[in-house]
């Protein structure tokens, strides 16, 4: 389950400004004339547990260095500190997860990519969503967060992402984004469609955006 929040402050217009620390998704990546409407990055849940882990162990490992002495105070220097280096590595590691993970919304497609140094992700043409449905518990709303469930046609089916911030304002822009791509192509997925989505997944594949298995998984999806 993967959890993510609107790369924007406010609302689905305001785009988030790019940095080192937080990159916006590779324009390599995007077909040509492709216009990306969305980029949508983990949710701050996504450090709750690291996090909290992190503050807790710091927290007891100064402790035991302020109050305990002796041959116990040893121990719990050695085993507060070995927990704090642990939760601080966690921490540094979701971090690099939340920086290299995009859930994007174009206007031809959604494209979901994750992975520090070996990349994975998944790309749905806009025509073939066929549901956007989003859920959201008590606590869910209060930190503004829920989860958004797609269904498309092909291998995938449904898809779930959990912890997304503001799910309903995602789900307007989706199905506005899905509207304007069906009065761009004419109201219907054109039978040439299909040939220029895998010409344009060819040439991402060319320039080595993309990898054979991608190009293999996103060309089989295309042709249902």
């Amino acid at each position: 389950m993967w959890d993510y929040s609107l790369a924007m402050e406010n609302g689905p217009d305001h785009h988030r400004k790019p940095s080192i620390l937080n990159p916006a998704f590779p324009e390599k990546l995007l077909f040509d004339g492709e216009v990306v409407s969305v980029d949508l990055k983990p949710h701050w849940w996504h450090f709750a547990q690291p996090g909290g882990a992190t503050l807790l162990t710091v927290a007891l490992w100064l402790l035991s260095l302020a109050r305990v002495s002796g041959d116990l105070g040893t121990v719990l220097h050695w085993v507060t500190g070995i927990g704090a280096l642990y939760s601080t590595m966690w921490l540094a590691v979701r971090w690099l997860q939340w920086r290299s993970t995009h859930f994007v919304v174009t206007s031809d497609r959604l494209i979901y990519r994750s992975g520090v140094f070996a990349k994975q992700g998944i790309a749905i043409p806009l025509e073939r969503v066929n549901n956007i449905n989003f859920q959201q518990t008590i606590f869910e709303k209060l930190i503004r967060a829920g989860d958004l469930l797609i269904e498309s046609g092909g291998e995938d089916g449904q898809q779930r992402f959990s912890d997304v911030r503001k799910p309903d304002e995602v789900q307007r822009l989706i199905h506005a984004q899905i509207e304007e791509n069906g009065h761009r192509v004419g109201g219907g997925r054109p039978v040439n469609d299909v040939a220029t989505q895998l010409e344009k997944l060819e040439g991402l594949r060319d320039r080595g955006s993309i990898s054979q298995d991608e190009f293999d998984r996103e060309k089989r999806r295309l042709l249902g």
